[in-house]
C-alpha cells in the first residue's frame, strides 16, 4: 500500500521546508493541490489527505494538515475529493481555500445521461445510506455460483464497487475495476483476513455467474477474496439503491453513475465516492485509514 505513514509525510513536508532556498521561505510560497480526503478532525483544526502531486514541490502522498478556515469542516468528510491551496512558510504550512470538488459525468453524452437519471430517479425514489448508517444485509450469488449474505463478513473491512461488464469505456467499468485488480495486488495479505473486495453488477440478465467467472479472469481475481455478485434483478436494484447508484437502459448498454463504497468493521458505511476522478493509490489509502485506524 503507498504511503499510509501520516507521520512520514508530516517528517517529509519538514525536510521540503528545510530544503528550500532561504530567500524563498522569506516570502510564503503558495500551490495548487488536490486529493482525496482521509480523515477529518475539527478539534484538532486538521485534515489528512491523499494528495495528488505537486509539480516543482512533492510526490504524491498522505499528509496531515491544518486547515486555515473553521467553515471548511462544515463540509469536509472523509472520502471527499478536495481542492485547495496549500501555503508553506518558513516553519510551518497551512491548507487555505478548502474547497470540495463534485464530480462532473465524463459521459459522452452529458445531458442525455442527466435526463435519464432523473427520470429514473423521479419514478422510483429511493432512500440512500448516509455515512454512519449500518449497511442492510443483502444476499448475492458470486461468479462461482455460491450463496454470499454481507453479514458473513462480519468484522472486515469491505470494499465495494458496481460495474457490468459490457461497458465500454474506458474510464468508467474498467478503471474502476482497475483500481480493484490494484487493491487486490497490493493487499494479499490482508485480503480474507480483514478486508473483502466485492464487484457489483447491475446488467444481471446478461451478468449471470459463467461470465462474471470470464470477466474475473480479466483481472486475475481470487474467486475467494475479490467476489464478482449477481442476483435477481430486484435483488440487484435494492442493492444498487443503498449506496445511490444509478443505472438506465440506452440502446442496448446502461448509462450509469460510479460508485466505490467502504464498510467498516462494524457494518456501518464509511464512504462512498461518486466518480472516478481518484486514483486506485488513493482509494488504497482510504483503506488503509480503515483497516489500521491511527490511535
Amino acid at each position: 500500500m503507498r504511503t499510509g505513514n501520516i507521520n512520514g509525510g508530516r517528517l517529509l513536508l519538514a525536510f521540503l521546508l528545510a530544503a528550500t532556498p532561504i530567500t524563498t521561505l522569506h516570502a510564503e510560497q503558495r500551490y495548487e493541490a488536490r486529493g482525496l480526503v482521509l480523515s477529518v478532525d475539527r478539534t484538532q483544526h486538521s485534515m489528512v489527505v491523499s494528495c495528488n502531486d505537486i509539480p516543482g514541490f512533492m510526490d504524491a502522498m498522505a499528509m496531515s494538515f491544518p486547515v486555515a478556515d473553521a467553515k471548511a469542516f462544515d463540509s469536509l468528510k472523509r472520502g471527499a475529493l478536495v481542492n485547495f491551496t496549500l501555503v508553506v512558510g518558513k516553519n510551518a504550512s497551512r491548507a487555505e481555500n478548502v474547497r470540495i470538488r463534485g464530480y462532473d459525468s465524463a459521459e459522452r453524452e452529458p445531458s442525455k445521461a442527466r435526463r435519464l437519471q432523473s427520470l429514473d430517479e423521479a419514478l422510483r425514489p429511493v432512500h440512500r445510506l448516509a455515512v454512519g448508517q449500518a449497511v442492510p444485509d443483502f444476499t448475492l450469488i458470486d461468479q462461482q455460483g455460491r450463496t454470499l449474505h454481507l453479514g458473513q463478513f462480519a468484522g472486515k473491512v469491505i470494499a465495494l464497487n458496481f460495474v457490468y461488464t459490457r461497458c465500454a469505456l474506458p474510464e468508467y467499468c474498467f478503471r474502476s475495476s482497475n483500481n480493484f485488480a490494484v487493491i487486490h495486488k497490493r493487499c494479499q495479505q490482508r485480503l480474507g483476513k480483514d478486508l473483502v473486495l466485492l464487484s457489483v453488477t447491475f446488467d444481471p440478465v446478461h451478468d449471470h455467474p459463467e461470465v462474471l467467472r470470464d470477466y474475473a479472469r480479466t483481472w486475475k481475481a481470487d474467486p475467494d477474496h475479490w467476489r464478482f455478485l449477481t442476483g435477481p434483478a430486484g435483488d440487484v436494484q435494492r442493492v444498487c439503491d443503498l449506496f445511490g447508484v444509478s443505472y438506465v437502459p440506452d440502446e442496448g448498454l446502461f448509462v450509469h453513475s460510479l460508485h466505490s463504497v467502504v464498510v467498516g468493521r462494524d457494518g456501518k458505511l464509511v464512504a462512498n465516492l461518486e466518480g472516478n476522478e481518484f486514483t486506485a493509490q488513493q482509494f488504497g489509502d482510504l483503506l488503509k485509514t480503515v483497516l489500521d485506524p491511527i490511535q
